[in-house]
């Protein structure tokens, strides 16, 4: 009896285990296919950054800047005469 008993307990601690393992393994896939996305959102967000720094790069040039003071501010470099030093 006190061996049925044994056997029985055994048996439903096998089980039990064998659930856990698989609940176990079910969260370990979820959980990876979480980081996966979140590992792709990451790169996507990653190149993002890196084109809008080569456009902050592009925008902040010299080049620019003198172009679009000179186009759309009508903005010019003062003649040698229209510069006054001030000295102390």
């Amino acid at each position: 009896m006190n061996g049925k008993l044994l056997l029985g307990a055994l048996i439903a601690a096998n089980v039990a285990t064998a659930l856990l393992v698989v609940r176990d393994r079910h969260e370990h896939r979820q959980a990876f296919v979480a980081l996966s996305k979140l590992e792709r959102a990451r790169d996507e967000i990653n190149i993002e950054f890196g084109r809008l720094q080569l456009e902050q790069a592009t925008w902040a040039e010299s080049n620019r800047v003198d172009q679009v003071a000179r186009s759309r501010l009508g903005m010019v470099f003062p003649r040698t005469e229209d510069i006054v030093v001030l000295r102390r």
